[in-house]
């Protein structure tokens, strides 16, 4: 595949294009080891590199043309260098182009909030196959492409990788794609050049401050994704969260609000809450899913009505919905020979182990003890950990403290931060048991049958990173293993 440099530059907003704008470009990177004969390389600046350093490199690999913010002392005659304002955002538009602009040809729907994306975009996709419609999906957990799955690295992939993944699902006929936007994809301009026909808001907490420094950064970082869609495309936002409003503010799309507590475009009363599922009552419906807990109750209704929104039927949505299943690892019960209540769920965020705890404490029918198994991740936001605690020492009766994914920091370090969180006079019984192997396994053996075991923070991962090797470990696993043989 090659195309001309000029063809690339069409929707960029260029500073300074010194050498030949027709050159072939063959592949495009902003990895400088990447770089191939006749390469296009981006120069992003990063938050621990700059790309502007291996502006050399990618030419001594083959990259025949630059895209830059900063132009190099020495330009070589051979080679085009293209200055721009920014280019990260030049990145997505590029990569666009490169692949021929496949969102343009698919109905792209993004999810972004701090809790609900991965179940909102898996129970889309699954719904779409369910009514035999070919469509795509790009998420925490996998990737997939109709029913073929593709290991996911990113919450969001790079604009390059994106791309790339939509142009695949266009060529294998895909009509729609549903995708996960994080913050971290927007301030870095990774969905840059897409076009979506619609943007969907589940919620804002407490989440990623280590990375955008400020509340009011994370917000505005999720706020721009609504601000830059279409005026064909629709905003569909969760009114029962504060900040749901603000979403809606500036954006060009139809707007549209759903919600379980006031008046909205798309309304839905929770009739009943067990560790069964849900019953809901939708437009009118009764509808029972096997899918437990208010917050999925908000996340069926953002599906709902973003497949409405879409244009198909009321009673097909539902009928289809209430056959499907929650993403891997959200609020998974695991049964098991010891009938003790096993859940797994990926809860990293106060609101999200607020949510899971809460649920729990409002379906429990008698005494039932609740065990709460929770770490931290390293090298994250330190400030939630302390709040997570108390969290769990608020809705439990048993709270083990453990590691998570310690990245290059110390465990120990990590659980005494977290333990401030837990109220001195308590009564609770509190354990720290940095061995996270070890804390499921007290939590089993504390177990009675019909009590509530909740191992948080790493659902679906199947692996512990420690000083940056990643370990196999899967709490479902290690769960099921336990209570199998006590």
């Amino acid at each position: 595949m090659k195309i001309k440099l000029n063809e690339l530059l069409e929707n960029i907003k260029t500073i300074t294009i010194l050498g030949n704008e027709n050159v072939g470009i063959s592949s495009i990177c902003f990895d400088s080891r990447q770089a191939t004969d006749k390469s296009l390389y981006i120069a992003q600046k990063g938050s621990l590199h700059d790309g502007h350093e291996f502006i050399n490199q990618s030419i001594s690999l083959g990259a025949i043309a630059i895209i830059c913010e900063t132009l190099p002392k020495n330009i070589l005659p051979e080679i085009t260098y293209v200055q721009v304002k920014n280019a990260s955002e030049s990145l997505g538009y590029i990569a666009s182009s490169f692949y021929n602009n496949p969102s343009e040809e698919l109905s792209l729907v993004g999810i972004t909030g701090t809790n609900g994306k991965t179940t909102s975009v898996s129970l889309l996709h699954n719904l779409f196959r369910a009514m035999n419609i070919p469509c795509g999906m790009l998420s925490t957990v996998e990737n997939k492409i109709n029913d073929t799955v593709i290991p996911s690295t990113h919450t969001t992939p790079d604009a390059i990788a994106l791309n790339k993944i939509l142009r695949e699902m266009v060529d294998e006929g895909c009509e729609y794609c549903f995708i996960e936007v994080s913050s971290h994809a927007l301030s870095q301009n990774r969905t840059a050049g897409l076009r979506f026909k619609g943007a969907v808001f589940s919620n804002l907490t407490h989440d990623h401050i280590d990375y955008h420094k400020t509340f009011e950064a994370y917000l505005k970082a999720k706020k721009s994704f609504f601000d830059h869609l279409p005026t064909d495309a629709f905003a569909l936002t969760n009114i029962d969260d504060k900040n749901g409003n603000v979403m809606l503010q500036n954006t060009q799309a139809h707007k549209f609000t759903y919600s379980l507590k006031t008046i909205a475009d798309f309304k839905c009363k929770l009739i009943e809450n067990s560790f069964e599922g849900l019953h809901l009552l939708i437009d009118e419906q009764e509808i029972w899913f096997e899918i437990v807990g208010e917050f999925n109750a908000y996340n069926l209704l953002g599906v709902y009505a973003t497949a409405r929104l879409l244009g198909f039927d009321s009673f097909e949505i539902l009928e289809k919905l209430s056959s499907l299943k929650a993403a891997e690892g959200r609020f998974e019960y695991l049964p098991n020979p010891k009938e003790i209540i096993a859940i797994v769920d990926y809860a990293h965020t106060p609101d999200a182990l607020e949510n899971v705890l809460k649920t729990i404490s409002e379906i429990r029918t008698g005494n039932e003890k609740i065990i709460t198994v929770v770490g931290c991740g390293g090298n994250r936001d330190a400030e939630k950990r302390p709040i997570m605690a108390h969290i769990a020492h608020e809705f439990s009766n048993i709270i083990i403290l453990t590691s998570d994914n310690p990245r290059f920091e110390d465990p120990t370090e990590i659980l005494k931060q977290m333990e401030k969180g837990i109220p001195s006079h308590s009564s609770k019984q509190c354990l720290m048991i940095e061995q996270r192997r070890e804390a499921i396994k007290t939590a089993c053996m504390l177990a009675q049958k019909s009590d509530v075991i909740l191992v948080a923070g790493k659902g679906h991962e199947k692996y512990q990173e420690i000083k940056g090797v990643k370990h196999h470990f899967d709490d479902k696993e290690e769960l099921l293993k336990i209570l199998t043989k006590i």
